[in-house]
């Protein structure tokens, strides 16, 4: 009489030598999908992003912790504090290229930052796919539009007004 290896105890598969045979029909792997085949029309969208805006984040945190504590530091305790802040103050400090470059690499870091911030806000809390793209669009043109004047006011302030 032959039984099948599958039906037997394991003792009973030990003892006449089909242990290994038992293991090789009982605990099959499961079988996977068939690879799928990438239509040639449209091409791999995979980018690494999520990846950059990372890394952007960690080092533009770093960057910005130096420029705002080196400004503060430079404003209130080298050039005497808040009461010394004027227009003439202003227009002496950014008629030279190196403040102007200090204060548009602040306002550059600070609002690509905070934008990548708050698309993370919205894409973990927004539920519906509409709400997320109405309130990245938002997001989007105010930031745009902040970076713009902000630079624009940055390289065309004029002290002669």
């Amino acid at each position: 009489m032959t039984t099948d290896a599958s039906t037997q105890a394991p003792s009973e598969l030990v003892s006449t030598g089909k242990a290994s045979e038992a293991l090789d029909t009982r605990f099959e792997a499961p079988r996977s999908a068939a690879p799928k085949v990438r239509d040639p029309r449209r091409p791999d969208r995979r980018t690494n992003f999520e990846l950059y805006a990372w890394l952007f984040m960690r080092l533009s945190g770093l960057l910005l912790i130096v420029l705002v504590l080196g400004h503060l530091f430079i404003q209130m305790v080298v050039d005497g504090g808040v009461q010394k802040i004027n227009f003439s103050f202003v227009a002496g400090r950014w008629s030279s290229p190196f403040w102007q470059t200090w204060d548009l690499l602040m306002l550059w870091l600070a609002q690509v930052h905070g934008t990548l911030g708050l698309r993370t806000i919205i894409n973990d809390y927004a539920e519906r796919n509409v709400t997320r793209s109405w309130l990245k669009a938002l997001l989007y043109t105010s930031s745009v539009f902040t970076l713009l004047l902000g630079t624009l006011v940055i390289f065309t302030f004029d002290p002669n007004i």
